[in-house]
């Protein structure tokens, strides 16, 4: 896995789960992680971990017009306190160091939203906001 992989996975922690970090802890950066790792392991999101962070309408944060964008694509992140904790969370997910505490989810909502995909899906993991769900066989 590249710098950028890290960068990127990082980065998208950092947009999706920030705000949870005060209820949440790490572990709302984790859970969101292992969202990625397990859509990465499966190759069905893209070949790098970029390309599912990246892949178009997955997260949030890098949608055309979300607010979030912006602030993840400034470069200057790297001094924010809260980015190193991406940084470090994104290391420790791609070397295996830390548990799927999703239990293999692949998805995820905010739980003020209610996409169509979640209806008739069983609920793995709610933590915080976020409620985490295996869509994938």
């Amino acid at each position: 896995m590249t710098q950028n992989d890290l960068d990127i996975f990082a980065r998208t922690l950092y947009g999706e789960a920030r705000g949870e970090y005060t209820t949440s802890g790490v572990g709302a950066f984790i859970a969101v992680g292992n969202v990625i790792m397990n859509r990465f392991k499966r190759k069905r999101y893209g070949d790098t971990i970029a390309d599912v962070c990246l892949k178009p309408r997955q997260f949030s944060c890098w949608n055309q017009g979300d607010p979030n964008r912006i602030l993840i694509q400034d470069i200057n992140l790297n001094g924010v306190t809260l980015f190193k904790c991406c940084l470090k969370v994104a290391q420790m997910l791609m070397d295996k160091r830390w548990p799927d505490l999703t239990r293999n989810s692949d998805h995820y909502h905010a739980k003020s939203m209610r996409p169509y995909w979640s209806r008739n899906s069983k609920v793995r993991l709610e933590l915080g906001n976020h409620i985490f769900y295996k869509l994938d066989v």
